[in-house]
């Protein structure tokens, strides 16, 4: 079997923070202005959960199994839509699954939960690196960001990090330093200050 010439270029996202990333410029894309990203690992129940949550446009019902096909996307720079194709497949290959869940107007969440200790489970990633960049390259969308580890939580919200700052531009190169040591330590702290 032979398959298109372009499916020799596709890169294994190796990290699942590469998929949170795709997931929220789908977001961005949705017109969404704002946007709430949940990691909920829970090592007793042995399962991880990724979810996007945003007020975008919405996917009409009928293309919502459209979406996890790589060869449809709405995207007119690019023939093929593989991002949530390439998270439903890791999901199930690691005993998981992804659900969409939209309704036109109002947004859409999407879903991937994974058994934890799956020996194919990708890494999460570098998280401080990819939200800070999320936040300091789309300074007009509100972001929430929520991490869970067993009982642990962290969160991040621009709205309250707006507020603080008072005026001063959320992606100025003092803030977004700033992001990314909170966001680090925040998230090392739900590991007993070491990396996931």
């Amino acid at each position: 079997m032979t398959f298109p010439r372009y499916w020799k270029n596709i890169i294994k996202m190796k990290e699942l923070s590469l998929h949170i990333l795709d997931l929220v410029q789908n977001s961005i894309s949705a017109g969404a202005d704002m946007i709430e990203i949940l990691i909920d690992e829970n090592t007793s129940k042995d399962i991880l959960v990724i979810s996007v949550k945003d007020n975008g446009k919405g996917i009409d019902k009928k293309l919502i199994e459209k979406v996890k096909d790589p060869f449809y996307t709405s995207r007119t720079e690019r023939r093929v839509g593989l991002g949530i194709s390439l998270l439903s497949a890791a999901s199930e290959r690691c005993g998981g699954c992804l659900n969409i869940e939209s309704e036109i107007g109002k947004g859409t969440k999407v879903t991937a939960s994974f058994i934890d200790s799956h020996i194919d489970r990708a890494p999460i990633g570098n998280m401080w690196d990819t939200i800070a960049e999320i936040i300091a390259c789309n300074n007009d969308i509100d972001i929430v960001y929520k991490q869970k580890y067993n009982e642990s939580e962290f969160c991040l919200d621009t709205r309250e990090i707006k507020r603080i700052l008072k005026g001063v531009p959320i992606d100025s190169p003092e803030v977004y330093k700033w992001l990314v040591n909170f966001l680090k330590s925040g998230i090392k702290n739900l590991y007993g200050g070491v990396d996931d």
